[in-house]
C-alpha cells in the first residue's frame, strides 16, 4: 500500500485525528453546559453520536502514535477496512446529528424566536459548527482511507 498523507501511522494522520477529537470534544461540552439541551432529542443524539465520534477518534489517534514512535506500518489490508467501515460509520453519523442539530437551532432559535438567553442559543450554534468541522476531518479522514485501500 502506498503511504498518502492522512494515512495511518503519518503526521498528517495523527493531526487529522486528533482534530476530530477536539472538534467533537468542542461540540459535547458547548451543548453540554446548557440547561435545556435534554428537551431537544437532536442534541442528544448530538451528543450520543461525538462521544462516539470521540471515543474511535482517540482510539485511531493513540494507534497512529504508537506507529509514528515504534515506526511500525498500519496498511494491513484488514485493518485499512476496519478502518474505513469505523470511519464512514463515524461520519454518517456525524453528519446525521449536525444537520438535525442545525435544523432544531434554526427552527427554535431563529423562525420561532424562542431565544431568551442568548448565551445558550451562541452555545448550540457552537455545537453545531464544532460537529461540522468534526465531520468534515472525519470525511477527509474516510476518503483517505478508501483511497489507501483502492490503491493498496
Amino acid at each position: 500500500m502506498k503511504n498518502f498523507p492522512g494515512t495511518p501511522g503519518t503526521l498528517t494522520g495523527l493531526v487529522l485525528r486528533i482534530s476530530q477529537c477536539v472538534f467533537a470534544v468542542g461540540s459535547i461540552a458547548s451543548v453540554a453546559t446548557t440547561h435545556t439541551f435534554f428537551n431537544f432529542t437532536a442534541f442528544c443524539y448530538l451528543i450520543a453520536s461525538m462521544g462516539l465520534q470521540v471515543i474511535w477518534s482517540f482510539v485511531l489517534a493513540v494507534l497512529d502514535a504508537y506507529s509514528l514512535v515504534s515506526k511500525k506500518v498500519l496498511h494491513n489490508p484488514v485493518l485499512v477496512s476496519l478502518f474505513v467501515v469505523g470511519d464512514w460509520v463515524t461520519a454518517t453519523l456525524s453528519l446525521a446529528a449536525a444537520s438535525a442539530s442545525a435544523g432544531i437551532t434554526v427552527l427554535y432559535f431563529s423562525d420561532l424566536g424562542d431565544c431568551n438567553a442568548g448565551g445558550e442559543c451562541q452555545k448550540y450554534q457552537i455545537s453545531v459548527a464544532l460537529a461540522y468541522l468534526s465531520w468534515v476531518t472525519t470525511a477527509i479522514s474516510s476518503l483517505i482511507m478508501l483511497w489507501l485501500l483502492a490503491a493498496g
